[in-house]
């Protein structure tokens, strides 16, 4: 009787971690304008990939030293093919069935080419700024997103699982690095974010086991940072936003998550992405 009230007083809770953070405005960050390095992000948001290249490219000639101009363009390299191969599903992330059945895909060999030599620029890169300065919270962000991005690409295209967790635990560690020196680098705190989530949602057992290996699996902790990138993050946030989406759907809040999604179509209209998430939630 004792656990079934301690196991109910824990879903209350939350229950209310959950919907304090689907009640805040999913489009309350900073919209990305300003700099051809922002227009680059949001050429990227919109799948006009072509143009974000342009933009990161020529933030890598003028700001030769800045590992942010190299691990800009990987991304744009990365959400290129999960967009060639439709990985990028709210539905698939939202049902742990499908993704753990999910097939390993074919990668274009030339794109993972491009991938890894501007993941290996920007690694170089930061690192050589932590040599200089090793309080350098930019650089030590350019790491977690290095190692986050592997990750990424062990876990959906790969299928990898132990790699991913591997790097993902690596993004979190210089995530943490970078926000002790800033804690206001609010994009840093995505990658913490969507390890405690995703992990979180495996079985008990496998999460006893994953604790044990250092991996954070809070799904209440997932929540709040991801809301704190998506609320208050820059480059980030969007993706933030349709990790809250995916939250909402696991929790049963279909339309919560059809209006984090309409946010992000207005703010990106030519992102097909969002339109085909929205047809299939009813």
């Amino acid at each position: 009787m004792h656990l079934r009230i301690v196991q109910t007083i824990r879903r209350i809770a939350l229950a209310i971690v959950l919907l304090s953070a689907f009640c805040i405005p999913a489009f309350a960050a900073q919209p990305l304008n300003g700099t051809p390095l922002d227009d680059g992000y949001r050429d990227m948001y919109n799948l006009r990939f072509a143009d974000a290249h342009g933009k990161f490219q020529q933030w890598i000639v003028d700001h030769p030293e800045d590992p942010m101009g190299p691990v800009s363009d990987a991304a744009a390299w990365l959400f290129s093919e999960f967009e060639r191969l439709k990985i990028i599903d709210v539905q698939l992330f939202a049902n742990q069935d499908r993704f753990d059945s999910r097939g390993r895909l074919t990668p274009d060999a030339n794109v993972r080419k491009s991938f890894e030599e501007r993941l290996d620029q920007a690694g170089h890169l930061a690192d050589t700024a932590l040599t200089r300065n090793a309080r350098d919270a930019r650089a030590l962000y350019v790491k977690t997103l290095v190692s986050g991005m592997r990750s990424d690409y062990a876990l959906m295209i790969d299928k990898k699982d132990l790699a991913a967790l591997n790097y993902s635990k690596e993004a979190s560690s210089f995530s943490k690095q970078a926000l002790a020196i800033n804690p206001h680098m609010y994009d840093a705190y995505l990658a913490s974010g969507v390890e405690n989530y995703m992990l979180s949602l495996k079985f008990a057992p496998v999460r006893w086991l994953l604790n044990l290996t250092g991996a954070s699996t809070s799904r209440e902790e997932g929540i709040r940072l991801l809301n704190l990138t998506a609320t208050q993050g820059y480059y980030l946030a969007p993706f933030a936003r349709m990790m809250l989406a995916v939250a909402a759907l696991r929790e049963n809040h279909p339309q919560v998550a059809r209006s984090i999604l309409i946010d992000l179509k207005r703010e990106f209209p030519q992102n097909a992405l969002y339109d085909r998430q929205l047809a299939l939630i009813p």
